[in-house]
């Protein structure tokens, strides 16, 4: 079986696996890292995406072969060694941008992307057409809408 090494959440990893081996599996199976989630394995829903070398991947889609000497960021490693929510976190938490918290990683991590690849801003439409390719079945989006706007001053007011 090919090793693949590669940096999660700040940690060095060296892990077997087989050629097939999704990186979403390497993540939850291998690393117990499972706040990414599984939600279509099709690619359409988002629920998987984390942080591969800075940029929003889906991890259903990506062999962990791939990702090879990359540094990868999931949820567990947004927050803070103290506990400090990241702003997009705590504008979810304050916004109530959640209700089963499924899509909930995949959201947070995609909107983090979207904010850093618009350092002049967004407004709603542009938000809400950067979040394509991410589902909520239970929030309308209007809260996740807020909560990314809110996000993008503080952001980038760093």
């Amino acid at each position: 079986m090919p090793q693949v090494t590669l940096t999660v959440n700040g940690k060095q990893h060296t892990v077997a696996v087989e050629a097939r081996t999704l990186l979403v599996e390497l993540l939850r199976e291998k690393l117990g890292l499972t706040g990414t989630h599984v939600g279509c394995d099709t690619s359409q829903c988002g629920a998987c995406v984390v942080h591969v070398d800075g940029v929003s991947a889906k991890s259903c889609t990506m062999l962990a072969v791939q990702a090879e000497g990359t540094s990868v960021l999931t949820i567990e490693g947004l927050a803070a060694a103290d506990g400090t929510l990241h702003p997009m976190q705590e504008m979810f938490r304050e916004h109530h941008a959640l209700q089963c918290g499924f899509c909930t990683p995949g959201m947070v991590l995609s909107a983090i992307d979207l904010v850093n690849s618009h350092p002049q801003g967004m407004t709603e439409k542009e938000i809400r057409e950067g979040l394509e390719g991410n589902l909520c079945r239970c929030t309308g989006y209007h809260n996740i809408v807020k909560a990314i706007d809110a996000a993008q001053s503080l952001m980038h007011a760093k």
